[in-house]
């Protein structure tokens, strides 16, 4: 099969990343194209073994590839995403731009793989948030078989979900901070070393952040309408690998024992749940690693059925590169993809 691929933004944190699990991944591309601004033309990223030249994306000729991976953002995914379709390719976008479209399927693959078959209204398919990417796969076999009621959860968010810039914000505060320099926020409402922040993307009426309400609506699109949600999203001092403390309100019972079971046979799942030091995972033991890690599975007294949750995972990757790449698997295994 000589299939022809695309990443779009291959300059970025997640278009390098999506570029190195298609090659650990041995994705089937005869031959892969990394696109970028013109600003970036000539600048070579890693593909494997390889390294390859960005062009340009703004003349590039999409009709000569089968699918583009997007990683550009969401203004200039609203943009290009129906013109790259136009031209005969699928387009799998990391943005925001098309999450609560109707037409678009929003895909976690462990979870709710059966409707990517509804890409071919807009050859377009969303990646879901990265902080939904992972409490979605750690939900969906709690929710088969107790059923999920009510989910109430606080994020804690690494700062390479907001991009280079902040991962160099992190990175030049902390250093100042040791050498008495000023730590003027820049990427950041507010200091971000040694602090956390309840802030991630701009507030709305009700109060809540836009990103608190994208895990609401994209945990019903892709999991179910009916499911209540409540988050709190805070940017913290770590610069990969998102964790959510998450508490579940069940329509029936299920023991933390029967979670974990649960949970350790289930698809992209890793259980580490033991009481000691040793026993849970934090964002630097996910960082690079494919799985979506949960412990501290604790029985919650204070609701009927209740049930908590720690989930970490590697942001950059489940949480955006590896789910991208792993839709494109998807679609090539269903016959969907074809040169």
């Amino acid at each position: 099969m000589s299939l022809k691929v695309a990443v779009f933004g291959a300059t970025g944190a997640v278009g390098k990343e999506i570029l190195e699990i298609l090659a650990e991944r041995l994705f089937p591309a005869e031959e892969v194209f990394a696109l970028a601004s013109r600003k970036s033309m000539g600048v070579e990223v890693s593909y494997g073994e390889k390294a390859l030249t960005c062009k340009d994306a703004e003349t590039f000729d999409f009709s000569q590839v089968d699918l583009v991976l997007m990683s550009a953002g969401g203004d200039v995914s609203k943009s290009w995403a129906p013109k790259i379709a136009a031209a005969g390719a699928i387009v799998i976008d990391n943005s925001s731009a098309w999450r609560t479209d109707p037409d678009v399927p929003l895909i976690v693959p462990e979870v709710n793989p059966d409707a990517v078959d509804g890409f071919a209204a807009k050859k377009i398919i969303a990646n879901p948030n990265c902080s939904t990417i992972q409490l979605m796969v750690a939900l969906k076999p709690i929710h088969d078989r107790a059923g999920i009621k009510r989910v109430s959860c606080a994020t804690y968010q690494s700062v390479s979900g907001a991009g280079q810039a902040a991962m160099d914000e992190l990175w030049t505060q902390t250093k100042g901070i040791y050498v008495n320099d000023s730590v003027d926020p820049d990427a950041f409402t507010k200091q971000i070393a040694f602090n956390v922040i309840p802030h991630i993307d701009v507030f709305m009426e009700d109060g809540a952040t836009k990103e608190e309400w994208k895990m609401v609506v994209e945990t019903k699109k892709i999991l179910d309408p009916s499911i209540k949600l409540f988050a709190t999203c805070v940017r913290v001092p770590v610069f990969v690998g998102h964790s959510i403390a998450a508490h579940l309100e069940l329509d029936n019972e299920l023991s933390a024992d029967e979670a974990r079971d649960l949970l350790r046979s289930s698809p992209g799942l890793l259980v580490v749940d033991k009481q000691d030091d040793e026993g849970y995972v934090t964002p630097v033991e996910s960082v690079g690693e494919f799985a979506t890690f949960v412990s501290r599975v604790r029985e919650d007294p204070t609701v009927e059925n209740g049930l908590a949750l720690w989930v970490v995972a590697d942001n950059l990757r489940k949480g955006a590169a590896l789910n991208a790449v792993q839709i494109a698997e998807l679609l090539l295994n269903r016959g969907h993809l074809k040169a």
